[in-house]
């Protein structure tokens, strides 16, 4: 294929809308930038519509990844072009397509002694991104995104997560839904909040359970204070009454893992 030199490109300027969450959501399709993180959807078996690069650059290193990706589409892209799509200022020339995965809840099956965490209307894709790569990184079966403010496909949920999105089981869906499936499958929910609670240590996170977290400026809905089998707290020492709901989510969920392993 011809090396695309021009931003007036029709298929370029079809990639640029896909910056936008109501064009992603209506193509079911979504933009990942970066080897680490194509490469970690591939594995995730994420399918694809095309891959962009520009072998212009005198870093690009990715001939053979590129020759053998899984798309049919394969674009060659001159520098400025890329600079034009990339939304990282220092990329390495890669930038594909993707097809959105279902994360609908009704195919969802508990397990025994799962750890789920409940993300309720977080708004800044960075905190999500990175309460996707504590996940991860702790091995949590299923993340909840409920009632969510911001696209789980956007550029820098998938950028801050560092492809983590990909690894880990998501699910979007209704508080109300969520809730109704901790009930049926009789998990334990365990609700981060500093109304009538317990230090989050003295909680017992063995059994099947699940962490629930809200967002900084409002923390938790009523539904989840209300529903709770223990509401709980991390101490606060200083003028502080909270942190970043991605920092809170990492010191409970590895207080479960602690107890688990222990």
């Amino acid at each position: 294929m011809d090396l695309i030199t021009s931003t007036r490109n029709p298929g370029i300027k079809e990639i640029l809308k896909l910056e936008k969450s109501r064009e992603r959501k209506s193509r079911k399709s979504f933009l990942v930038e970066g080897f680490r993180e194509i490469n970690r959807a591939v594995q995730s078996g994420y399918e694809f519509h095309e891959i962009l690069y520009c072998p212009e650059l005198k870093s690009f290193i990715y001939t053979d990844f590129v020759q053998t990706f899984p798309a049919r589409k394969k674009t060659p892209v001159a520098s400025n072009v890329f600079s034009k799509i990339a939304y990282r200022e220092n990329h390495d020339g890669l930038l594909a397509v993707a097809k959105m995965k279902d994360h609908s809840i009704e195919k969802l099956k508990a397990k025994e002694k799962s750890l789920y965490v409940v993300a309720e209307s977080v708004e800044k894709p960075g905190n999500l991104g990175a309460l996707l790569r504590t996940a991860d990184a702790a091995g949590v079966d299923t993340v909840f995104i409920c009632d969510n403010q911001t696209d789980i496909y956007n550029p820098n949920v998938v950028r801050s997560s560092l492809g983590c999105l990909f690894s880990t089981r998501v699910i979007q869906s209704s508080s109300e839904n969520v809730l109704n499936f901790f009930r049926k499958n009789k998990i334990n929910i365990y609700s981060a909040a500093l109304q009538e609670s317990k230090i989050y240590y003295e909680a017992n996170f063995k059994d099947s359970c699940a962490i629930i977290l809200g967002t900084e400026s409002k923390g938790l809905s009523e539904l989840w204070r209300k529903n709770a089998h223990q509401v709980i707290r991390i101490p606060m020492a200083g003028i502080a009454d909270s942190l970043n709901v991605s920092v809170s989510a990492a010191i409970l969920i590895f207080e479960a893992v602690r107890q688990r392993n222990s």
